[in-house]
């Protein structure tokens, strides 16, 4: 969307037949060696994710006048856009034009959006429908049975229900108040980021209190006052959040009972970073020791995982 947080294309594999080790293969002398069956390295510094430009005249409808002058949903000037994207350390809110995103919209436009736009529009993912019937008192979490078929290594996407992107239970409460214990005792090895992300944050934490406002309206809402800006009330805690007093990782930490890892597109190389997490279940692992890793190296202790997933996961 605003700022790309990371995408990633369907994985298939395929299956490879078992030599014998006694024999090389019948296509090659003995004294050839076995080729690779690794793809090239991929150059992705000029490959760039798909804008939503298209959608900024819809998301703009709901804006101020005095936003919408600054807002545009003409073609993107493709040789200012290569040229200008801004650094990967850079603050969007004090880039200086002409500055752009790997998405293709501008510092500019992303700042006279402001806060809570619609994501909906940008992104073409509705909102989830409200949860009429739901009651956290008797929520339970839905079953959740991964391996019922034989195990094969992939990237394991399956499409997303717009409904069930956040899910609550009747221990929310004793959730969160878990993961804000975790924090004060752990601090960075559970929530932590580096420059360059704080739209990436902001982005993920704005949408989240939107999906949970859409689901759950009995009880969450957001407001707005020109005193405090946005308000999160949450009526489970019987908490106010104002969200431009926090940090975005500390309003999720505080009212969403899940972990989330924002990985940016680096315009140096292509290639996605991890720049800032909160992360309370991790195994074996926490975010002091992954933070600012490209996504292969993230994934280095995993068996297998450069010969039979990193060129679909980079892709």
């Amino acid at each position: 969307m605003l700022n790309d947080i990371l995408s990633l294309l369907p994985f298939s594999s395929r299956s490879r037949h078992v030599l014998s080790l006694d024999t090389p293969p019948r296509s090659l002398s003995p004294e050839k060696k076995v080729p690779s069956n690794l793809p090239p390295p991929a150059d992705y510094k000029d490959i760039f994710p798909p804008s939503a430009r298209e959608n900024l005249k819809k998301a703009a409808e709901t804006c101020s006048p005095a936003q919408k002058q600054k807002l545009t949903d003409g073609p993107l000037n493709e040789a200012e856009f290569r040229k200008s994207i801004m650094p990967f350390e850079a603050d969007y809110r004090t880039c200086s034009p002409p500055a752009y995103t790997s998405t293709g919209f501008s510092a500019d436009e992303i700042r006279a959006l402001g806060d809570f736009p619609d994501y909906a529009e940008l992104s073409g993912v509705p909102l989830p429908e409200h949860y009429k019937d739901f009651k956290i008192e008797t929520a339970l979490a839905r079953p959740y049975r991964p391996f019922r078929w034989a195990y094969h290594q992939t990237m394991s996407l399956t499409k997303m229900e717009n409904d069930w992107w956040l899910e609550l239970e009747n221990t929310y409460a004793s959730r969160i108040a878990e993961r804000e214990q975790l924090f004060e005792k752990h601090g960075k090895l559970v929530l932590n980021c580096l420059p360059g992300s704080e739209l990436g944050c902001k982005e993920v934490m704005e949408m989240a209190l939107q999906f949970l406002c859409a689901r759950y309206p009995q009880y969450f809402q957001l407001s707005y006052s020109a005193e405090k800006g946005h308000v999160f009330h949450n009526g489970i805690l019987k908490t106010e959040t104002v969200t431009r007093d926090m940090h975005p990782l500390h309003v999720l930490l505080h009212n969403v009972p899940e972990d989330f890892a924002v990985m940016l597109r680096n315009p140096e190389d292509g290639h996605y970073y991890f720049r800032a997490g909160l992360l309370c279940s991790s195994l074996g692992w926490n975010v002091d020791t992954k933070l600012g890793l490209q996504l292969k190296d993230i994934h280095k202790p995993i068996p297998d995982y450069k010969e039979k997933m990193e060129f679909s996961m980079d892709r």
